[in-house]
């Protein structure tokens, strides 16, 4: 079988895959149902693919390294690190991926560093890297922005498991939601509860009859990334395609990476939907992304309605500000029992509120 059927995956003309054989032995590949989730990992080999930014419409090419043990998720911009002179080092390059890193969350989630060097669009990316239990690495790209691939983050996923995963001599640490975090206001709301493992459940809201499932619950142990949500990719409407451009945003979007609802709340991409709750997913997606910019693994329910980009941030922002809100832990996940009652009222119903300041809108093909 063709390595990327599993992934639902074909060559698109706008990504590029590096080629890599499962059955011949060129590569050792582990899966995250196979690792020792009480150890550290990184990559076995380092892995290239190129794509087309989201929101430039530039190529980018990027390159997934090993990194030492307890060094995160790094990025490095080779275009900025190549000009490096006096006033810009190669470290000024290097951008962390960290809760308080994010700059900006609008359509996507951004990091920069104390020099103002940017690495926007990079939740698809972040959570295939937690769904694979990768705890290091460094991303090298020669652009301001991770390649949308097919919108999802299946690609990712792909290309770690083409390079393998390498076992570090450095125990895995958690970080343990002591209590209820949570943030409200009169459109959305979101909390972070104890839990031994980790699950999202999350309700959704946009005016369209293409969008039946607004809700889901989902445990994300042993595997269940890469099962249940890897594949579902970002969505917008056709209708909002030019107030983005105008914005200067959505430059590489087309109906090969952004599954994009018609005028007549049709589904424009061949095919369809992967999921009949491709939505909700995609937006559980975006949240695994989000929270692993707290520093590594959490063992926390995140409940969320009508959530995006910035209230994930703000919630870790919060749990943070509060040392008794949280503690290191080194015990491993365990499975979720199941849907937990996260809100002990409704929320006040203030109409319809469009949650889409969140959410990438695309320019359609």
């Amino acid at each position: 079988m063709d390595a990327k059927a599993e992934y639902g995956l074909g060559r698109k003309p706008d990504c590029e895959f590096a080629e890599c054989e499962y059955a011949d032995g060129l590569v050792s590949l582990k899966r995250i149902e196979d690792v020792n989730p009480k150890q550290q990992h990184t990559l076995k080999n380092s892995i290239n693919c190129s794509g087309v930014g989201l929101h430039s419409g530039a190529k980018v090419a990027m390159c997934l390294r090993p990194a030492p043990a307890n060094t995160g998720i790094v990025f490095h911009r080779t275009d900025i690190g190549a000009m490096a002179t006096s006033a810009v080092s190669d470290n000024a390059a290097t951008v962390s991926a960290g809760w308080d890193t994010v700059s900006d969350t609008v359509m996507s989630t951004t990091v920069q560093n104390a020099a103002g060097v940017k690495v926007g669009t990079i939740e698809h990316l972040m959570a295939a890297l937690a769904g694979c239990g990768i705890d290091n690495a460094r991303v090298e790209l020669d652009g301001p922005e991770v390649p949308i691939m097919d919108g999802s983050s299946a690609p990712f996923v792909f290309l770690i498991e083409c390079a393998g995963l390498a076992q570090q001599d450095a125990r895995r640490r958690w970080i343990r939601v002591l209590r209820r975090v949570e943030i409200e206001d009169d459109k959305r709301r979101a909390a972070l509860m104890p839990s031994d493992g980790f699950s999202v459940s999350l309700e959704i809201d946009f005016d369209s009859p293409a969008i039946v499932e607004k809700s889901g619950f989902f445990d994300l142990h042993n595997g269940g990334f890469k099962r249940d949500i890897c594949r579902a990719r970002t969505f917008g409407f056709e209708h909002e395609v030019e107030s983005l451009i105008d914005l200067g945003l959505g430059q590489g979007g087309s109906l090969d990476n952004v599954v994009v609802v018609g005028r007549n709340d049709e589904i424009m991409n061949e095919g369809g939907l992967r999921y009949g709750d491709e939505f909700v997913r995609h937006k559980v997606l975006d949240c695994v992304g989000d929270f692993y910019l707290a520093g590594g693994p959490m063992l926390a329910h995140f409940a969320g309605q009508r959530t995006g980009h910035s209230s994930n941030n703000l919630l870790l922002r919060k749990l943070f500000s509060d040392p008794s809100n949280w503690e290191y832990s080194y015990d491993r996940a365990l499975p979720s029992c199941g849907p937990i009652e996260s809100w002990f009222q409704p929320m006040a119903s203030k109409g319809h509120i469009d949650n889409g300041a969140d959410t990438v809108i695309a320019v359609t093909a």
